[in-house]
């Protein structure tokens, strides 16, 4: 354990106390856990306060759980925000991460009343998984296209999608139609030389 990571989960125990639930060190990174319903104001906090000053947010992301292998640690919770802050006037860094409670409707905390930044990542979280971020002002879809049904990065959702688009010369137009293409699992075949890997190939 470094110096710095020694005394920035000292800072988090006094300052953030009792509203961590886990405070995780691999590979010379910091993750904290936090609870829904402390999530914005942990995420205040840890920009406000002196001992801490995590000035910026370098990105925020959605997670679905639901494969994870350490999906018992998640305590059933099947979707998570994380961000990655940074703090330039103590230079060290920490991932902030925490659960939406609800897995058929995941809601947590807009952010960007704190981070602007976060206005795009929430957008697109909620476009990619669903994440719903209550008080964000303009909470609509930023990747997928008008019409797209679900969320194509929860693990649920069909590698082939539920519709697809073409456009149509006759009606001047984009249609969107049932997907056509069958579902099918491709197993790479693998052909080599009887001498392959022998003293003639190097």
């Amino acid at each position: 354990m470094s110096a710095k990571l020694d005394r920035l989960k000292k800072v988090l125990r006094i300052v953030v106390g009792a509203r961590l639930r886990t405070l995780i060190e691999d590979r010379g990174e910091l993750t904290a856990e936090v609870a829904a319903a402390d999530y914005f104001e942990v995420a205040r906090i840890l920009r406000d306060h002196a001992d801490l000053k995590f000035e910026q947010l370098i990105d925020l992301t959605g997670l679905d759980y639901s494969t994870h292998a350490d999906a018992a640690r998640a305590r059933g919770k099947r979707f998570a925000t994380v961000l990655h802050l940074l703090s330039y006037a103590h230079n060290w860094r920490l991932r902030l991460r925490t659960f939406a409670e609800d897995n058929a409707f995941p809601v947590l905390n807009s952010i960007c009343e704190l981070w602007p930044a976060a206005n795009w990542y929430e957008r697109e979280a909620f476009d990619l998984l669903g994440i719903v971020y209550r008080g964000h002002e303009d909470l609509r879809r930023i990747l997928t296209d008008y019409g797209f049904e679900g969320h194509p990065l929860r693990k649920d959702f069909p590698v082939s999608g539920y519709v697809e688009m073409r456009y149509d010369a006759e009606a001047g137009r984009v249609l969107y139609q049932p997907v056509t293409i069958e579902p099918r699992e491709n197993t790479p075949r693998i052909v080599r030389e009887a001498s392959y890997g022998g003293s003639a190939h190097g």
